[in-house]
């Protein structure tokens, strides 16, 4: 695609790569579009089951890119491009199919921002997650102050947007941002290694249970268990579900087809 964003196929799993190391990682407009654009041709793509999301070089990444945002001379066009990023951003945590963040480094602004909006997060020991926009005068403005605090508790999560200061990758681990923690170096392998875990499930099933965890948050209660019962039931009629029972019976691996 471009060394801006390296996008791999390793048995049944999508390794999406941000590859612009000297300027570690940042996201801009062009990265922006290549991932947009490598989502869409993954979602059809019955040989991806999984996608890794990571940073080649020495961090994750380090946010937005500061250079194209020192360019803009109007609100406009800086709401513009964290339009840009958000909806970009959206499309990731919406995909059907699971997504793991592999973070290493240090993972700063709309770089912590883009691995929120991944479904599972690996990190290296030593790694550092932060949101330091109040540092600059700005809020997060791409998911940061929404998608945070529901996945850690919300003082926790007003006090590292609101103070800009990050936490270590233990101490996200402890709070349940950080699913799980890799040796230095080892984070992409252990990032992988879930997502062929999750690879190996009925895809049907893992669109819907995204779906289920991520709406039913935002539903009452009753309302979220009545969309679940309605969403297993349909899942009863599928072929995996019957392909599930029989391998389960027969103490082997379900071969899935998403059918």
């Amino acid at each position: 695609m471009s060394t801006v964003l390296r996008v791999e196929l390793r048995d049944r799993i999508a390794v999406l790569t941000l590859d612009r190391p000297e300027r570690l990682n940042s996201v801009g407009s062009r990265t922006v579009a290549l991932l947009t654009r490598a989502l869409d041709d993954l979602r059809d793509n019955d040989d991806v089951r999984a996608l890794v999301v990571t940073g080649s070089g020495r961090a994750f990444s380090a946010g937005a890119d500061l250079g194209e945002i020192e360019s803009f001379t109007t609100p406009w066009q800086f709401r513009a491009f964290v339009e840009r990023l958000t909806d970009a951003f959206a499309l990731l945590e919406e995909f059907p199919k699971p997504s793991v963040a592999a973070v290493h480094g240090f993972a700063f602004g709309g770089g912590l921002e883009l691995a929120l909006a991944c479904d599972l997060r690996v990190a290296e020991h030593g790694t550092r997650l932060g949101l330091p926009e109040m540092k600059l005068g700005v809020l997060p403005g791409a998911g940061g102050t929404q998608r945070l605090p529901r996945l850690i508790p919300p003082g926790i999560a007003k006090q590292m947007i609101l103070t800009g200061e990050p936490i270590d990758a233990e101490r996200a681990h402890a709070l349940g941002l950080v699913n799980e923690l890799a040796e230095p170096g080892a984070g992409l392998a252990a990032a992988e290694t879930l997502a062929r875990t999750l690879a190996a499930g009925a895809p049907l099933a893992l669109a819907a249970g995204k779906r289920l965890v991520d709406h039913g948050l935002g539903m009452h209660l009753e309302a979220a268990i009545s969309y679940e019962r309605e969403t297993v039931a349909v899942l009863f009629a599928t072929e995996d579900r019957a392909e599930g029972l029989k391998a389960f019976r027969e103490r082997r691996p379900g071969a899935f087809r998403g059918e």
